[in-house]
């Protein structure tokens, strides 16, 4: 890098706006979504789709909900020429789907994509040329004028060449992009989007799309919201134009850019699942769909499977989804820390099903994208109680006692510090159980059977310390005081019972009553014990024996 002060690279001029409206605005309701994954997307692959996979991803997009989608560059490409026949020969277009291809100002190219689009019914010809002055002076050594020219007469052949589409009953509609929009001057942009629509004269029914496209971010975002308010203000047939964004990602901004640019009057949205495209790639529809969804604005697009979208996406792009890519990455919706983790339980158990979704670090449910809630707490020595506690839980159906939290979230601390990785559910389960319900030394239950006798309760116990057997017998105002005062006979240390508590794991004739109790010796030390039993009598007995035991490995 160059040192301070930095004078190789120079900052984006503002845009003057002094009543820019956009600021106050929110969003009210979803923009037309064009996707452009089999064309823009698909030329930043290493390793193109070939046509069958073009095939399934279309079909995807379809049952998705898109209305518009651009398919290809067919007079650049012989199988993206191939591609559009098959889709329109074998009648896969949906007749509320638009196809859209794209071409550039070139009469021969025009006249083989319109060969392409024999037999469409519902067509976008997406017309584009470079506008900017990097372009104008290295690729072109053009003035504006000529740049100009050269669209107007591509727009007018254009116009020409899609009479016969239109004449065998197809919707043709036209579509027109000032490549590198917002590094291009925009009296600039404003005077070549007047020239084009003067040649295709739209009508309220029949808009024109200008497409102006950040082909590279170069600003911040509010500079593209700005740009986009400017052009929405000085257009002289706005009523009779769609305006729309095609954002890139080079400064990471690509989706708040466009968020923005909604606000600053923008109809329509052309992007990427997952964002893929050149470079750092295009706008992620997928993320700004579901920003307008948890907002309360349906987007028009279903992404209730976003797990099934993922795999054909994986498997035909061979991109991968990063893990912590919103919505769709396969830790978006896990946390890890513990305080998150606590967090994210309190609020959940709060959560009423007829409310507002209000789940901390949680701003989507995600059962509504078909995302398992199985993800949403992993453990890993930076997990917390509460983690733990929601994996035994949702996972296992251990209803822990909010006391219990702790000890159990220490303990499974340890063993995370231990592996030194992230634990699975089942390793924190047979941790649980180990640690709780299969310890069976040096206190071993061997039998307890309990008879009641006017207020009291009799219990018959044989148990077995450090292998030796003892048969006792007490009495008390129920199974768990008499079975306390009966241990009070043998040389195990005294104790008291704190806090007890139970519910059923599982239902119907396979339920098992759970129990939990704490207790504390006489030499102050505070711990938990839990059983399991079809009894639920039984479970608490074996809860006392598991926090005996617990205590006596702890002397």
């Amino acid at each position: 890098m160059q040192p301070a002060p930095v004078t190789k690279y120079r900052p984006f001029p503002p845009v003057n706006l002094p009543n820019r409206q956009w600021p106050n605005r929110v969003p009210t309701a979803a923009p037309i979504w064009c996707s452009v994954d089999l064309r823009d997307g698909n030329q930043a692959l290493a390793q193109p789709m070939s046509v069958e996979e073009k095939l399934e991803y279309f079909a995807m997009l379809v049952k998705i909900g898109f209305k518009e989608i651009e398919v290809g560059f067919p007079s650049a490409s012989q199988i993206e020429y191939d591609f559009i026949r098959r889709l329109i020969d074998e009648d896969r277009i949906p007749g509320d789907v638009a196809i859209q291809i794209l071409c550039q100002c070139r009469e021969e190219l025009i006249t083989r994509s319109c060969e392409s689009l024999r037999g469409a019914k519902n067509v976008i010809f997406h017309l584009y040329n470079s506008t900017s002055p990097a372009q104008r002076q290295h690729v072109f050594n053009a003035t504006k004028t000529d740049i100009v020219q050269i669209a107007t007469r591509g727009a007018a052949w254009v116009k020409q060449h899609t009479r016969a589409l239109a004449a065998a009953g197809a919707r043709v509609r036209f579509q027109y992009s000032p490549e590198s929009f917002t590094s291009t001057e925009l009296d600039f942009a404003l005077e070549i989007c007047e020239a084009v629509t003067d040649v295709w004269q739209p009508t309220v029914e029949e808009k024109i799309i200008l497409n102006l496209p950040a082909t590279v971010e170069y600003a911040t975002p509010n500079v593209h919201a700005d740009q986009i308010e400017w052009m929405c203000t000085h257009l002289s047939r706005r009523d009779r134009t769609l305006i729309s964004l095609h954002t890139h990602n080079d400064r990471g901004t690509g989706i708040a850019a466009t968020e923005l640019a909604l606000l600053a009057g923008a109809d329509r949205v052309e992007g990427t699942l997952f964002g893929n495209g050149e470079r750092t790639g295009n706008l992620d529809i997928v993320t700004v769909a579901l920003n307008l969804y948890t907002h309360g604005i349906h987007p028009g697009l279903d992404f209730s499977d976003i797990n099934g979208i993922r795999e054909v996406y994986e498997r035909c792009t061979k991109l991968e989804v990063p893990a912590r890519a919103p919505y769709a990455g396969e830790l978006t919706f896990t946390a890890f820390s513990g305080s998150h983790q606590d967090a994210i339980k309190k609020s959940w158990d709060h959560q009423k099903p007829e409310a507002p979704w209000d789940v901390l670090y949680i701003p989507i449910d995600p059962a509504d994208i078909g995302r398992s809630y199985k993800a949403i707490i992993r453990i890993n020595s930076q997990s917390g109680k509460g983690g733990v506690a929601y994996v035994l839980e949702n996972e296992f159906g251990f209803t822990l006692p909010k006391l219990m939290h702790k000890e159990i979230g220490r303990i499974i601390n340890d063993l995370a510090d231990t592996t030194g990785r992230e634990l699975t559910t089942a390793e924190i389960h047979a941790a649980f159980q180990r640690e709780y319900l299969e310890r069976t030394a040096p206190v071993t239950l061997e039998h307890f059977k309990t008879t009641e006798r006017d207020s009291d309760v009799k219990c018959e116990v044989r148990l077995a310390i450090d292998g030796k057997g003892h048969k006792l017998t007490a009495s008390g105002n129920g199974p768990i005081d008499a079975f306390v005062r009966a241990l009070g006979s043998t040389p195990l240390p005294k104790f008291d019972v704190l806090s007890y508590s139970e519910h059923s794991l599982g239902s119907g004739a396979e339920a098992r009553a759970v129990s939990y109790i704490q207790i504390k010796t006489a030499l102050g030390l505070t711990l938990f014990g839990a059983g399991i039993d079809t009894n639920i009598e039984l479970a608490s007995i074996k809860a006392i024996v598991s926090a005996l035991n617990r205590a006596l490995a702890k002397s």
